[in-house]
C-alpha cells in the first residue's frame, strides 16, 4: 500500500486512496509535472510477483492507452518501481454509475438512455480499434461532476481478430454474457449483453440474475429467462424494454451485431419511445434446447476454486462441450428423412413451379403480341429510367438551416429534400425554444446525399429549483446538484472568512428556478491565501520591511549586536525565504546593532559654574583635570566668554556612574596679552548627561 506524500517516479505524489478492486488498489495522486490530478492504478503486491498477472496489467494499460474519446477515461502512463507496477490514468470528479442508482433507487427512462448512449459510444470506439471491453458494469461507469459518462478499467480488455480463441475469462458475475460465463468465443456483443444487464439495473434499481454464489449466478445467466423490466418498471416504454430484451439475448446472434445498431435505436427510442419498433430475431424452431449438465456445473465451481482473484463477484471457467450433442443419432433416426432436408425440398419445388409458370405465361402474351423479342421491348425501355431513378438517389443536396425551427416544420422540410431525419438528444437549451432545434449533423450549407439521415438536437425543457450548496463541501455540493438534475460548474478562489474546500457563493441562488440540465457555478474557498516569503537577510531594515509588508505580512522588529552583518541590515527571519505562509502570518526580522565594543564606553558630564569675570579680559579658557589621574580630560573656551553663569560639557571615559568629579582651571587671557590662572581649592560634581 503507497502512503499519503509517497512518490512515483519523482513525480507523482500520493494524495489518498479512492478505489479498490480484486488486483490493484487506486490512488488520487498530484503530477507536479504537467500540474494536474491524476488517478493511479497500482497492482497488488501478491500479485506483482506472478508473471501473468503483470502481463495482464501491462495488457490493460497497452490496450486502454490506444483509445482517446470522450466516453473513455484516458491513459496517461505506465510504469514500475521498485516492484510496484501502476498505470496513470485521467483523474475524474465524480462517482460511479453503481452508487448513481443505489442513491436514486432508479432511473428515468430518459436519464437511462441517455447514459446508455454515451456508454455506448465509449464502447463503440473501443470495438473500431478491435478491443473487447470483457467487464461493462457500473462499478466502471463515471458520472463526473459535470454530466459526463466515461468507461473506465480496461483492466481485461483483449485485442480481438477474427481467429481469437478465448482463454481465460474474468468478469462480474451479474454482468457478464453467457458465453464468458461458459467461456466461449468472447466478441464485442458480449459487451451489447452487459450493457443489457447494465440498463436493466438503471431503469429498475436491481439486477436480473441474483444469488448466493456466483455458480448460481452463471447458471442464471446460461439457463434461465430474465423477468421482464416492466415488471418492475411500470411506465417504462415498449421500445426501452424490447431494447433491453435485444440485448440480453442468450444467443449472440440474436442480439444487436454492433454497437453502432443499438445506439441507432437508442436514439430512436427517445422520440418515439412508445412505438414497438425494435426486431429480435425469433427462435429458430428446430434449434435444440441445450442444457447445461452436471458435469460443466462441475467445471464452473473448479474454475472458480482455481482462480482465487475472483473475490469481486468475477468468474472463471473452462468452456464444456456436451458430447451428445455432436451425435448425430439424437437428431434423426436411422433410415428416416431428415425435417430440415425435406422443408428444402418442398421449397424447391414450389420455386420449380412457379418459374414454370411465369415461363408460359410470357410465351402466350409473346404470341399474341404483348410482347416482343429484341432490344425495343418494354422491359429494355424501362431500365434507363430505374438508372435514372438510381443515379438520382445519390445526388448530393445542400443541407439547410433549421436551427431554431420548430422539429415537426425541420423534418418536413428535410423530407422534401429527400433526406431522413433522427434526433440524437434532447436538451435543454436557454436561448432556443421548447421544442426547436439546436443544432443540426451535419451543419447548414454542407453537402450531403440524397437519402442520408441528418441528426437533430431538439430542445426540452424541465424546470427544476436549484438547491442552496452555500457552505457544503465540493463533493457534497456535487453531488445535491447533480442529483437535482444540473451540470456543476467550478471556481476557486482564497478567503479568509469560508474554510478551504467550501463553497463560498453560487449562480444562480438557491431557490431560484432553471432549466434541468442547465449550469450552476459554483465559488469554492481555496483557504487564507498564501505567499512565498522571500528572503531579506543582508539588506536593510527598511527595505526588508517594506518588503515583507507588501505581501500581507505581519512584521515586527528584533535588535542584536552582529560582528559579521552592518548595522541597520536583516540578520535573520523567522519565516525562511521560499517558505510558503498565508497572508497576514507574523514574521520577526532581527536587525544587526553593529560590532559590540570591548573598550570602555565614553560618558559625556556637565557642571554648571559662575565665575566672577575680571577686568580687560579678552577671552577665557576652562580646564578639567581629572581628579584620579590628573590629566586634563575636558576644555572650553571663548573669547566673547561672559562668564556670569556658565555650563560647561566634557567627556569621561570609565565612569559609569552617574556623576562624576574633579577640579576646575580657569585662565583668563587679557587684553594686554598676558594670562592669570585661578583654580578651584576642592573636587566640584559633574552630572552625567543622559
Amino acid at each position: 500500500m503507497l502512503n499519503e506524500g509517497m512518490y512515483l517516479s519523482d513525480r507523482y505524489e500520493i494524495l489518498e486512496k479512492i478505489g479498490a478492486g480484486g488486483m490493484s488498489d487506486v490512488y488520487k495522486a498530484k503530477d507536479h509535472v504537467l500540474d494536474r490530478f491524476v488517478a493511479v492504478k497500482v497492482l497488488k503486491a501478491e500479485f506483482s510477483e506472478d508473471m501473468n498477472f503483470v502481463s495482464k496489467f501491462r495488457t490493460e494499460a497497452q490496450s486502454a492507452a490506444s483509445l482517446e474519446h470522450p466516453n473513455i477515461v484516458n491513459i496517461y502512463d505506465v510504469g514500475s518501481e521498485e516492484g510496484l507496477h501502476y498505470i496513470v490514468m485521467e483523474y475524474i470528479e465524480g462517482i460511479t454509475l453503481k452508487t448513481y442508482i443505489e442513491k436514486k433507487g432508479c432511473l428515468t427512462y430518459k436519464e437511462a438512455v441517455s447514459i446508455a448512449i454515451q456508454i455506448a459510444k465509449g464502447i463503440e470506439a473501443a470495438h473500431n480499434k478491435n478491443i473487447t471491453h470483457r467487464d461493462i458494469k457500473p462499478q466502471n461507469i463515471i458520472i463526473s461532476t459535470e454530466g459526463k459518462v466515461k468507461v473506465t478499467d480496461f483492466g481485461i480488455a483483449r485485442a480481438a481478430s477474427t481467429n481469437t480463441v478465448s482463454a481465460d475469462v474474468m468478469g462480474s458475475v451479474h454482468y457478464a454474457s453467457p458465453e464468458q460465463a461458459r467461456n466461449g468465443f468472447v466478441d464485442g456483443r458480449s459487451d451489447i449483453y452487459s450493457l443489457g444487464i447494465v440498463m436493466y439495473e438503471m431503469v429498475t434499481g436491481r439486477v436480473p440474475f441474483d444469488g448466493d454464489t456466483t455458480v448460481s449466478v452463471a447458471l442464471q445467466h446460461l439457463q434461465d429467462e430474465m423477468v421482464s423490466p416492466s415488471e418492475y418498471a411500470k411506465d417504462l416504454p415498449i421500445s426501452i424494454e424490447k431494447i433491453i430484451q435485444k440485448c440480453a439475448q442468450k444467443n449472440p446472434d440474436r442480439r444487436y451485431q454492433n454497437i453502432e445498431e443499438l445506439t441507432q435505436d437508442l436514439r430512436k427510442s427517445l422520440v418515439t419511445p412508445n412505438e414497438d419498433f425494435v426486431q429480435i430475431v425469433p427462435i429458430d424452431e428446430n434449434a435444440k434446447t441445450k442444457v447445461i449438465s452436471s458435469d460443466e456445473v462441475k467445471q464452473i465451481n473448479e474454475g472458480i476454486k482455481q482462480e482465487p482473484i475472483a473475490n469481486d463477484n468475477t468468474i472463471v471457467q473452462k468452456e464444456h462441450i456436451d458430447e451428445d450433442e455432436l451425435s448425430p443419432e439424437e437428431d434423426e433416426e436411422e433410415g428416416s428423412l431428415n425435417p430440415k432436408m425435406d422443408k428444402a425440398i418442398t421449397i424447391m419445388g414450389i420455386i420449380t413451379a412457379v418459374i414454370i409458370v411465369i415461363v408460359i405465361i410470357y410465351l402466350v402474351l409473346n404470341m399474341l403480341g404483348f410482347v416482343k423479342f429484341g432490344g425495343n421491348n418494354s422491359t429494355t425501355e424501362k431500365k434507363p429510367k430505374a438508372q435514372s431513378e438510381a443515379t438520382s438517389a445519390k445526388q448530393e443536396v445542400t443541407m439547410i438551416d433549421v436551427t431554431g425551427r420548430k422539429y415537426e416544420d425541420a423534418e418536413t422540410e428535410l423530407k422534401k429534400l429527400g433526406l431522413n431525419v433522427e434526433v440524437s438528444e434532447r436538451r435543454a437549451d436557454t436561448e432556443i425554444e421548447e421544442g426547436c432545434v439546436i443544432e443540426s449533423d451535419p451543419k447548414a450549407g454542407e453537402k450531403v446525399k440524397a437519402g442520408s439521415t441528418v441528426k437533430l438536437v431538439v430542445c426540452e425543457k424541465e424546470e427544476v429549483t436549484v438547491p442552496s450548496v452555500i457552505g457544503k463541501s465540493e463533493s457534497d455540493a456535487s453531488r445535491i446538484l447533480m442529483d437535482a438534475g444540473l451540470v456543476v460548474e467550478k471556481k476557486y478562489e482564497y478567503s479568509d472568512s469560508v474554510p478551504g474546500g467550501k463553497v463560498i457563493r453560487q449562480t444562480p441562488s438557491s431557490g431560484k428556478k432553471t432549466q434541468k440540465n442547465n449550469k450552476v457555478i459554483i465559488t469554492i474557498s481555496q483557504g487564507v491565501e498564501s505567499v512565498t516569503v522571500p528572503s531579506v537577510v543582508g539588506i536593510s531594515k527598511d527595505q526588508a520591511v517594506e518588503a515583507l509588508s507588501g505581501l500581507g505580512l505581519d512584521v515586527s522588529i528584533r535588535q542584536e549586536y552582529s560582528s559579521t552583518v552592518s548595522s541597520g541590515n536583516v540578520i535573520s527571519q523567522s519565516i525562511q525565504g521560499g517558505r510558503k505562509s498565508q497572508k497576514g502570518a507574523a514574521i520577526t526580522i532581527v536587525v544587526s546593532m553593529g560590532k559590540k565594543e570591548t573598550e570602555q564606553k565614553t560618558y559625556t558630564y556637565s557642571y554648571d559654574v559662575v565665575l566672577q569675570k575680571p577686568a580687560n579680559v579678552s577671552s577665557v579658557t576652562i580646564n578639567l583635570r581629572d581628579y584620579s589621574t590628573g590629566n586634563i580630560v575636558a576644555t572650553a573656551s571663548s573669547s566673547s566668554f561672559t562668564p556670569e553663569k556658565t555650563h560647561l560639557n566634557f567627556s569621561k571615559k570609565g565612569i559609569t556612574s552617574s556623576t562624576g568629579t574633579g577640579k576646575l582651571e580657569v585662565t583668563w587671557k587679557h587684553t594686554d596679552g598676558t594670562t592669570s590662572t585661578e583654580g578651584s581649592s576642592s573636587y566640584v560634581t559633574f552630572t552625567r548627561e543622559q
